[in-house]
C-alpha cells in the first residue's frame, strides 16, 4: 500500500507531537510509560530518605521519588509512587514509623474504610508514630547543641595551632620542626657513616663472626665433653684427699712422727740451738786461729799452741 505525501507528513507531525509531550513530561520527572501513581504528603520534620520504602500492612508497594523542603510552609514535602493497581481511600493517612536502629524510617499507608479512592497527584494526610516525633526533635536539638560545641572547640583548636605556628620562640612549632629536620639530617649522616664503616670493615667483621662461630662450636664440644665427666667420682676423690691432709695436719699438731716431734719437742729445739751456736763459734775460731786446725811443718816442728778448753761449753 502506497502512502501519499500528505499521510506521511501527518504521521511525522503526530509522532513529533507525541515525542515532544513525552520528552516534556520526562524532563518534569514524569514517565508516561510508568504504570504507577504519584502522591504527596508533608511532615514537620524529615525522617525519610529516597531509599525509604512505602508499605501497606507491612508489604512494600512503592518508593519515594523526591523529598523537598518548602520554605514558605516550613514543612518537608514528600513525593512517592505506588503501583497503579493499588486502590486505597483518599482519606488514608501516611504514617512515618521507625523500622529499626540501623534500617531508618519508613512510610506506611494507613487505609480508611470509605470507598472514595485517591487519585494520582492527591495530597494525603500525614501522621507520625507516637514517640518518633519526640526522638526526631531531640535528635535535631542534640545535633544543634553538639554542632555548636564542636564548632567552638574547633575554633579554639585553630586559634591555638595558629599561635603555635606564629610563635618564633624556642617553644614554637617552627623551631620544633626545624630541630626535627636537623635530627633527621644528623641521623641520615650517622647512618651513612655507619654504612661506610661496615663496608670498609666487612672482611674484619666476617672474620670476627667466623671466629665467634668457631668459639661457639668449641664451647659446644666442651659442653659435650663435660657431660661425660664423672663429677661425683672426682668430688669423692677430692674429699678423700682432703681427709688425708686433715689427718696429717692433726698428727703434726699432736707431735706424731719426725715432723711432729720436730715441731713439738722443745728439748730438740734447745739442742739444735746449742749446736748451731757451737758451730758458729767453731767457724769463728777457725777464722781467728787457723793454725790450731791446719799444721804445716817442713822440719817436723811441734806446735807450740795448746788448746784451752773454755769454761762454758757454749763459748
Amino acid at each position: 500500500m502506497k502512502l501519499s505525501r500528505e499521510v506521511k507528513t501527518a504521521i511525522l507531525v503526530i509522532s513529533g507531537i507525541l515525542f515532544l509531550i513525552f520528552g516534556f513530561n520526562y524532563l518534569k520527572g514524569k514517565n508516561l510509560l510508568d504504570s504507577s501513581d504519584t502522591f504527596y504528603t508533608e511532615f514537620d520534620y524529615n525522617g525519610l530518605t529516597t531509599a525509604s520504602p512505602v508499605t501497606i500492612k507491612g508489604n512494600n508497594v512503592g518508593k519515594i521519588n523526591k523529598i523537598t523542603y518548602v520554605v514558605e510552609t516550613g514543612k518537608t514535602l514528600v513525593s512517592f509512587t505506588v503501583d497503579k493497581d493499588l486502590r486505597f481511600s483518599k482519606n488514608s493517612k501516611m504514617r512515618l514509623y521507625p523500622m529499626g536502629l540501623l534500617d531508618g524510617n519508613g512510610l506506611a499507608i494507613i487505609t480508611a474504610k470509605d470507598e472514595e479512592f485517591a487519585k494520582s497527584g492527591d495530597m494525603l494526610q500525614s501522621e507520625v508514630e507516637p514517640g518518633l516525633i519526640k526522638d526526631l526533635s531531640e535528635n535535631f536539638s542534640g545535633l544543634s547543641e553538639g554542632l555548636d560545641s564542636t564548632l567552638k572547640s574547633a575554633d579554639s583548636l585553630l586559634v591555638n595551632i595558629n599561635s603555635l605556628v606564629q610563635d618564633d620562640s624556642n617553644d614554637g612549632l617552627k623551631h620544633a620542626i626545624k630541630e626535627l629536620n636537623l635530627t633527621l639530617t644528623s641521623f641520615k649522616t650517622l647512618s651513612g657513616s655507619f654504612n661506610n664503616l661496615i663496608a670498609k670493615n666487612q672482611d674484619s667483621l666476617t672474620q670476627v663472626i667466623s671466629n665467634f662461630n668457631a668459639v661457639s662450636k668449641n664451647l659446644a664440644v666442651l659442653s659435650e665433653d663435660l657431660k661425660d665427666v664423672e663429677f661425683s667420682k672426682t668430688v669423692a676423690n677430692l674429699d678423700n684427699t682432703l681427709q688425708n691432709v686433715n689427718s696429717l695436719l692433726t698428727g703434726l699438731d699432736n707431735g706424731e712422727g719426725s715432723m711432729g716431734k720436730l715441731l713439738k719437742d722443745e728439748k730438740l729445739y734447745h739442742n739444735l740451738e746449742v749446736a748451731s751456736g757451737q758451730l758458729s763459734e767453731l767457724l769463728q775460731d777457725f777464722k781467728l786461729n787457723p793454725k790450731r786446725y791446719i799444721h804445716v811443718s817442713v822440719f817436723g816442728g811441734k806446735n807450740k799452741d795448746d788448746f784451752e778448753k773454755p769454761e762454758d761449753e757454749r763459748q
